[in-house]
Order: structure tokens, then sequence, then C-alpha cells
């Protein structure tokens, strides 16, 4: 047990803040000691963002032998590349140096608990998106990888559930998107608009099931938010996703995040010290939410 009684000087500071910039721990382990009552302000359990006040005498009942590293799954790896799942809730990366648990980190703890050198990001996944992360393990692997989703060379498939059923069950969305980078959403239309981008995805109806479908997703191109707005403007939001679906049923579903996940990824034609990968699928075998839907 650990406790600090709360001096004038650190009045004003949020719960948050002020603990895991004195213990080190990543946000995912501080927000699970909270909402397991192991964090408690003058003996009360408070909200993340509570502000601390002079006096307030703040207990900690983690054990250090509690914080251990988080696990990374790996599902693909040589002297070039890493490949991992990364779990929904957690950034790929974070270019403000703010979150210090992010999949990258993650990884790079790993590499480096083997006494190897860090890995470097090739693209992301949203925060709230599961699934296969492609990182290299040097600068040259990671230009050449770049290059390659660049040239779509590497193909991407996803799994979703949406609400409805999909007419036809298999097909092509083809729309406009842009993006409002404020709102950090983008809104489709069905003709060019000024800074609007093309955006095409393939569907497969897989399962259908108490009004959800699942469907598999292919990227033709890899636009910002391209799944989740495409579908939402074609009358089939994913389950979970409140910035472009219903909250209130997400809700009623027990969901709150959107069920999305990057499931299956094949390299095309590479090149190079890359060329033994070509044609190479990895594959994550088992994606939660379709056996909780659809099992």
């Amino acid at each position: 047990m650990e406790q600090w009684t709360i001096k004038k000087n650190e009045a004003g500071r949020r719960l948050d803040a002020f603990l895991m910039e004195r213990k080190n721990w990543p946000r995912s382990f501080f927000m699970k000691a909270l909402r397991t009552k192991k964090i408690k302000v003058n003996g009360k359990k408070e909200e993340a963002s509570y502000r601390l006040a002079e006096g307030d005498l703040l207990i900690s009942y983690v054990l250090e032998s509690e914080k251990k590293a988080p696990p990374v799954e790996i599902l693909y790896e040589d002297e070039n590349i890493l490949v991992v799942n990364k779990p929904a809730g957690l950034l790929s990366l974070d270019v403000t140096g703010k979150e210090k648990d992010t999949m990258l980190s993650r990884v790079s703890a790993l590499l480096k608990g083997r006494g190897e050198k860090e890995a470097y990001p090739v693209h992301r996944i949203d925060f709230n998106t599961s699934g296969i992360l492609i990182l290299a393990k040097n600068e040259e692997i990671g230009k050449l990888l770049d290059e390659a989703i660049k040239n779509r060379k590497i193909r991407k498939s996803y799994l979703c559930v949406v609400s409805g059923i999909l007419t036809p069950p298999e097909g092509k969305l083809e729309n406009q998107l842009f993006k409002d980078a404020k709102k950090n959403k983008v809104y489709v239309t069905d003709e060019p608009v000024k800074g609007s981008r093309t955006a095409i995805t393939e569907y497969r109806t897989k399962a259908v099931r108490n009004g959800l479908s699942l469907l598999e997703c292919r990227l033709i191109t890899g636009r910002t938010h391209q799944i989740r707005a495409q579908m939402a403007h074609a009358g089939h939001p994913l389950l979970g996703d409140d910035k472009y679906g219903s909250k209130e049923r997400n809700r009623k579903q027990g969901e709150r995040r959107q069920l999305l996940c990057s499931y299956k990824t094949t390299f095309g034609n590479m090149e190079g010290p890359l060329a033994y990968l070509a044609g190479k699928t990895i594959e994550i075998r088992n994606v939660g939410f379709v056996k909780k839907y659809f099992g």
C-alpha cells in the first residue's frame, strides 16, 4: 500500500495524471486499478478526471507484483517484420508522447527484453478497431513496406458486424469521402465535392442472425474510417460505432466499440528483400465478436 497527502502545489491536478506520472503506469493498467477499487481518495472511489484538493488522502492498494508487461500476440515474425494482433481500445502509436501504453510501446518493450532494436510502424489501426498491425524491424524494411502499402501490394481484409441485411449480399461500395479534421469524422457523398477522395470497399456477407450481418470487407482504397462511414451511408452502421451509428442501439447490445477487426493480410507481388513474402497470407482465426453473435 502507498499513500499520498495532497499538498497545496499539487491541488487541481487530475487523479490519473498525478498517479501515472509518479508510478509510470500505462493508462490501461491505471484504469483497471481504478475500476477494481484499488485506488481511493479519502476512502472513496473517484473518476480518473477527479481534481485533487489540498489535504486529500490518496491511497493505492496496487501491489508492484501486479504490474506486468502487457502481453503481445505475435501472428508472424521473421528477421525483417513483426506482425501482431492489436487489441481494441489501444493506440497503435502516439506521436504526441502523452500516451505511454501503445501497441508500439508494447512491441518495443518486448524487443528490448530480447536485446533487439525497436520496431518501425508502417501503418495504423483505429483506437477502437482490433487486428493485424505490421511493424518493420529496421528503417530500410519500413520504407519498403510503406511503399508496398501505398502501391496496394498489401491487401487488407476486415470482419465487421453491421445492422440489417445487405442487398445484394455481396458487392462493392464506391463513394466520395472527405474528412473534417477538427471533428475527426469523415462524410460520404455519392458525387465528388471539394476535398473529397474516392473510397472503394468490396464486401461479402458471411452470416446473418437476429437482424445483424457479419461482413468480410476488402479495402481497395485506404481512407480514414472508410468501412465505418461507407456502411453507415449505405444504411448499415457497424454495431458499437457511436460516431457513425446509433448510440442507443449500441448500448442496448452492450457494445461501446465498433465491431471491426482487420483479420487478414495478404502480401502481393513484393520485391527486393521482401520478395519471399509474395503470396503469403496472415489471418486471425478466432475473432471474439464473431463467436459472440454468430457462433
